[in-house]
């Protein structure tokens, strides 16, 4: 009897060996794939804000967050637009969760994410567009901004007013501006 059990176990442990090497292979490799676009990923290698709109190079910044579903459907395709107009364009990402950012955040009006702001090779920021965008899209957009001319699918900017951070929110809440008298 002890030699009938001993093939069994000798078998199921194997298999089960298998199953746990298989298993482990399966999950780095879909780990390494999804690192090599994930926004955290992307957000590293892209140019700081400050760079991009120095070094006389259009940009697009993107304001984003890693629990943003969109920005996370975007990323694959982001990342090959990257990769192809990397060498013409400037591509800087801000986390909308991270503080350091509150003030571009109010500067451009980010309200919603993914939010694309597109620069000029002098740093001007020329148009504006929301939301989760196909890559024909975008990449119009790009030759559009590489060639200095009219973006076709971003909506253009005028000049606006100067947000001044100094409004206390505990006293003036902007919102309801129309029913406070003064």
């Amino acid at each position: 009897m002890s030699t009938v059990t001993s093939p069994k176990r000798i078998r199921n442990s194997l298999i089960a060996i298998v199953a746990i090497v298989l298993s482990a292979a399966i999950f780095l490799g879909f780990q390494t794939q999804a690192n090599s676009n994930s926004l955290e990923a992307q957000a590293q290698k892209s140019t700081p804000i400050d760079v991009a709109l120095t070094n006389g190079k259009p940009t697009l910044t993107e304001f984003y967050a890693d629990w943003c579903t969109s920005c996370q459907a975007m990323a694959d395709d982001l990342a090959e637009i990257k990769s192809k107009y990397g060498d013409q364009v400037n591509f800087a990402m801000l986390n909308v969760d991270n503080s350091k950012w509150l003030p571009e955040i109010l500067r451009y009006r980010v309200d919603g994410i993914p939010h694309f702001v597109y620069f000029n090779n002098k740093g001007e920021e020329i148009a504006q567009s929301l939301g989760e965008q196909p890559p024909s899209i975008i990449e119009a957009n790009l030759d559009a901004l590489i060639a200095e001319t009219s973006l076709p699918y971003a909506s253009s900017n005028g000049q606006i007013s100067t947000f001044n951070p100094g409004v206390n929110a505990a006293t003036s809440d902007p919102r309801t501006h129309s029913s406070q008298q003064k």
